[in-house]
């Protein structure tokens, strides 16, 4: 059943449905400290069994991005769903090369012979966040390196060169210097807030005026942010992330490019994985192998890493070349669009929640994916919108778990899996 009813979560349905079933002495499956609230919604289940799906922040160390495995392999039907950061980071930072390559006579626009950047950093803890600096550093030689890999801490500002995590590099003859970068983190704590990108790069722009040749973004809302607050009136190129419907057709009006991580991909695979543990068939079915409705997904899309029980998305670079295939972000990937027969896979009930109801990628491009591919998968999904800042504001409501039959996890903090495999193992 499509419509607003089933896309909300709200506390109040949440607590009738736990009366309710507390009423009726529901007494199936482990519970989550009540006999009310354990079992599956179909099947009698416990809920540690029933399947889950990590999606965009991968279980991980945020300080040095060693994967939590306790999480990836929380039971036999767990697995991540994301995209291949380093390969996008890569892709990234050569996409804001080639612009400078293809510009190089007229990019600087004060003829210091430097070329200055900014750069807005989404999340110092966050797997993504980090390789996406490192690769836009690494490609326009200002990475420097400690302990063995890229330093992507925030500098601060830099307009003398003199900081230590960046150096200054060369492209054909033009000197290329990291003029600022900075963690976009609210007063509130939420971390890629787009409204304070756009307050930065005003700050920046007050003190390095003409020197800021390059704006480059972890992501299309910051990005877009500072896009429309300053450099789409001073035609300086804006590079972001995601490939957000916004961005791809701000190209037309001089935003520099984005990067598709190929969300269309990544939404179906976040439930597909889900829907195969729940037909108790082989987790490659519709995948790398077609369904029985014709979905499947060719190796140049995606790839699986075995031990990490991991399905990444490959991604694209979108530029003035070819963004006019990228303008609706919400649209299902022909290739895995068919409906699957739901007396052969019935309706089944997932808890979906987004670490950030106000999140653009997520908000605006991966929910909307979602919601496509839930009806084609005949699979009922409750969404949950966090505040993006604290893990009980959405942990608070998975007070039922016995309610759904299988979980897809954003966590707002990648350190902090066991916040809800806790509740799955109570």
């Amino acid at each position: 059943m499509k419509g607003n009813a089933r896309r909300v979560l709200a506390v109040a349905a949440a607590a009738v449905t736990a009366f309710s079933m507390a009423a009726c002495g529901s007494t199936s499956g482990s519970g989550s400290g009540s006999s009310s609230s354990g079992g599956s919604a179909s099947s009698g289940t416990a809920n540690k069994d029933k399947p889950v799906c990590w999606y965009n922040r991968q279980p991980s160390n945020s300080s040095t991005g060693e994967l939590d495995m306790t999480a990836l392999n929380f039971n036999k039907d767990t697995y991540y769903v994301g995209f291949d950061a380093n390969q996008g980071a890569e892709l990234q930072g050569t996409m804001v090369l080639d612009y400078i390559k293809a510009h190089k006579d007229e990019i600087d626009r004060n003829g210091d012979g430097v070329i200055g950047y900014v750069l807005a950093i989404g999340d110092i803890g966050h797997n993504d966040s980090i390789a996406r600096t490192r690769g836009v550093r690494k490609a326009l030689g200002t990475a420097v390196e400690k302990d063995g890999a890229i330093d992507s801490a925030p500098i601060g500002t830099n307009t003398d060169g003199s900081a230590t995590d960046v150096q200054d590099g060369e492209i054909e003859g033009l000197k290329v210097r990291e003029l600022a970068s900075q963690e976009m983190k609210n007063s509130a704590g939420a971390t890629w807030d787009a409204a304070t990108a756009g307050n930065t790069i005003g700050t920046w722009a007050s003190s390095f005026g003409d020197q800021i040749d390059i704006v480059v973004s972890n992501n299309d809302g910051m990005g877009m942010s500072m896009f429309n607050a300053w450099s789409k009136d001073n035609k300086v190129p804006t590079f972001g992330y995601d490939a957000n419907s916004d961005a791809v057709a701000a190209i037309a009006e001089g935003y520099g490019g984005t990067i598709s991580q190929h969300a269309d991909v990544q939404a179906y695979l976040t439930l597909r994985v889900l829907r195969n543990a729940l037909d108790g068939v082989d987790i490659d079915t519709g995948i790398g192998t077609a369904d029985d409705a014709g979905n499947v997904l060719s190796d140049d899309v995606y790839k699986y890493v075995a031990d990490e029980r991991s399905y990444y998305a490959l991604n694209v670079a979108v530029t003035a070349d070819n963004y006019q295939d990228f303008t609706d972000a919400t649209k299902t990937y022909e290739p895995v669009s068919n409906q699957l027969d739901a007396s052969a896979h019935p309706s089944k009930k997932v808890w979906l929640d987004i670490y950030n109801a106000a999140d653009n990628f997520l908000s605006s491009t991966y929910q909307p994916l979602l919601q496509n591919y839930d009806d084609l998968l005949n699979l009922d999904v409750e969404y949950v919108g966090g505040d993006g800042q604290t893990e009980s504001n959405i942990t608070n409501r998975l007070g039922n778990p016995g309610a759904y039959d299988a979980f897809a996890i954003n966590m707002v903090k990648t350190d902090n899996a066991s916040s809800y495999t806790s509740i799955l193992s109570q």
